[in-house]
């Protein structure tokens, strides 16, 4: 597999998009056919030079053009190729609605990855949580207490508590009495809501376990907070994105629960 195409690519062009489309050449190749197998995550990461988080994000990319699938515990197999026009295909039992599609056009101009995301959110709302810590007011306090109740009694209800987990965040750049921060972290808010990747990793999960461990870690964000303890407060920031993304990493991978290439590991956060 050569990755000289991805490298000719434009420096802005997203590289799960280069490897996606690479991908999907071959597919148009007739390099595999419908019901084949793709190599691994961890071979097609080696052979690109790449870590695996943007494997699994071009694999998502080709998911929602329904040209594979993912079969946990198996593997990724081809379930259609690409039309003459490159048109993506319409199975909807392998894509997400396409008219999703019209509700994000515009927002980035191409969709962002998961992983890329998370990132962002990590480098970001640390750093904003450590500047809320020392402008916040009591009553702003109380305002997340609030929404943290309502989050663990979603969640006790077996009820989703996503509304709750984002007014919690959105809280948080508020209390830094920055507009723009507070837009900031409400985009990114946005852009995980109208993503068709996020969306497409989501329907691999089949458990909300995991909401307990990010509500707990919420509770240690606010009580770093009300003690206006900065420092405590950006760890529990950075170490909360860090669980979501590792959540999200073991739980939607079909082959190894602890595979590396985390695109994080590239930037710990300092001591």
């Amino acid at each position: 597999m050569s990755i000289n195409h991805a490298q000719s690519q434009s420096p802005n062009t997203r590289r799960y998009v280069v490897i996606g489309t690479e991908l999907r050449d071959q597919l148009s190749q007739n390099i595999y056919k419908v019901g084949d197998r793709l190599p691994t995550e961890r071979d097609i990461a080696e052979s690109y030079g790449v870590s695996r988080t943007v494997i699994r994000e071009a694999i998502i990319m080709l998911e929602i053009e329904g040209l594979v699938e993912v079969r946990k515990g198996s593997g990724v197999y081809v379930i259609n190729l690409p039309q003459p026009d490159n048109a993506p295909q319409s199975d909807t039992n392998n894509s997400i609605d396409a008219t999703m599609l019209s509700a994000f056009s515009g927002l980035t101009g191409t969709d962002i990855g998961p992983f890329e995301l998370l990132q962002a959110r990590q480098l970001i709302e640390s750093n904003i949580v450590e500047f809320a810590a020392h402008q916040i007011t009591k009553s702003e306090i109380s305002a997340m207490r609030k929404v943290l109740e309502k989050e663990k009694e979603a969640l006790a209800n077996g009820n989703s508590n996503e509304e709750y987990d984002r007014d919690f965040h959105i809280l948080i750049a508020e209390a830094t009495k920055n507009t723009f921060l507070v837009d900031m972290v409400k985009l990114m808010w946005r852009i995980r809501e109208e993503s068709l990747m996020w969306a497409q990793l989501h329907a691999h999960i089949d458990t909300k376990d995991y909401r307990q461990t990010w509500l707990n870690d919420h509770a240690l964000i606010l009580a770093a907070l009300q003690k206006k303890d900065a420092v405590t407060a950006k760890k529990a920031m950075w170490g909360h994105l860090e669980n979501v993304k590792t959540t999200l990493l073991s739980l939607s991978d079909v082959e190894d629960e602890n595979f590396d290439g985390y695109l994080f590991d590239s930037y710990p956060l300092g001591k």
